[in-house]
């Protein structure tokens, strides 16, 4: 299957600046969803009822993850284009892990040295150690923080796709490979037996394949131009994110209650359509920021938000709640945390990069969150 021309509106595999704004803003999103929505157990209150005009907007940052997801498909497949698998594996070991480690040792500080109990996983030394390697999941043992999950996905997203890199990446290749992945999440969605379904589903990722499938079709529209079959990639995962989800956000309201939960599916549906909207636009050179070193740093300091903001949450709301108006107590720790997130990525996770990263290796930089090269991770 031969690539079409390449688009006019291609710029090359270089850092784009525009997924760099993305990623801020979802993990911004993530941020809002937390403070201001589901973080109970930190504000002593439900946050709900405290940011009630807030609420409705802010709970449908619980989707934030799921333009991680879009991110990291567009930006993985733009890294391994052209490299080996050790050249992939290096890259992401020195991307995901140092930043990780670090917030890691934040929650084990945080809860082994002071008397901090909301969102305490209350795990063992020993715990906290298969932590450090991020397959915790695999051996059925407590995310040390609940925003580790996602790269539990992401981690899985890496092993399928290293498929990929071991057979040689190609035009025709990548749709090869998300034609049968889509086709492997539409049969795991039909699954009824139960053992085979929670094999199936932690391989296939059936509620999460279809955002990484999308943003591969869109990295190959940005590469070589727009053909009938990304399109269509694109078009059906849009249709599997709508159900994934409306289910995902589903099933936070049946645990938490609507009035604690206030998202509507018309918000979720807009919400998502906006998400593949905008992202389309980024693979068809619509949409367009000239890169800046403030792009680059909201870029960079993405990741660490992701993962240090419980942790700032949980050391400051209940340090200022009762001293400040609750808006107020938001607002500084949202600063706060965007704050030691940007300290973390300038001169803890960059300076340990470059200590791990091989000199001569030339890195292909973009933008997991979850969000790569340099982007993902959530």
């Amino acid at each position: 299957m031969h690539a079409p021309n390449r688009p006019k509106h291609a710029r090359g595999d270089g850092r784009l600046a525009e997924l760099d704004l993305l990623r801020f803003l979802a993990a911004l999103a993530v941020v809002a969803f937390h403070y201001l929505v589901a973080y109970a157990s930190v504000w002593g209150d439900r946050p709900a009822e405290l940011f009630p005009a807030l609420a409705p907007v802010a709970g449908l940052g619980i989707l934030g993850v799921e333009l991680f997801f879009i991110i990291s498909g567009f930006v993985i497949l733009m890294s391994v284009w052209g490299r080996g698998l050790g050249a992939f594996a290096r890259s992401r070991l020195v991307r995901l892990y140092p930043a990780y480690w670090l917030s890691l040792a934040a929650v084990a500080a945080l809860y082994g040295l002071t008397g901090a109990k909301a969102l305490d996983p209350k795990l063992s030394p020993g715990e906290y150690l298969v932590n450090a390697t991020m397959f915790q999941r695999l051996f059925k043992i407590t995310d040390a923080s609940g925003v580790y999950w996602s790269l539990w996905a992401e981690l899985r997203f890496y092993l399928l796709i290293s498929i990929l890199v071991i057979v040689g990446v190609t035009y025709g290749r990548v749709l090869v490979f998300c034609g049968v992945w889509l086709a492997a999440v539409v049969g795991a969605r039909s699954f009824d037996d139960t053992a085979v379904s929670d094999l199936v589903n932690e391989i296939v990722m059936p509620n999460y394949a279809p955002y990484f499938i999308a943003g591969m079709a869109l990295y190959l529209i940005h590469k070589h131009g727009s053909a009938w079959l990304p399109w269509l990639y694109v078009a059906a995962g849009y249709a599997l994110s709508i159900q994934s989800a409306l289910d995902r956000v589903h099933g936070r309201i049946e645990v938490a209650g609507f009035k604690n939960m206030p998202v509507t599916d018309t918000g979720v549906i807009i919400t998502i359509t906006l998400i593949f909207v905008v992202t389309s636009l980024v693979a068809l050179g619509l949409l367009r920021l000239k890169p800046s070193r403030t792009l680059t740093a909201l870029g960079g300091t993405t990741y660490p938000l992701y993962l240090f903001h419980s942790v700032v949450a949980v050391a400051l709301i209940p340090l200022l709640t009762g001293n400040l108006p609750p808006w107020a107590v938001a607002t500084v720790t949202t600063v706060a945390a965007i704050v030691v997130s940007y300290l973390v990525y300038s001169f803890a996770e960059r300076p340990i990069q470059r200590l791990l990263k091989p000199r001569r290796s030339a890195q292909i930089t973009s933008a997991p969150v979850v969000g790569v090269e340099k982007a993902s991770v959530p």
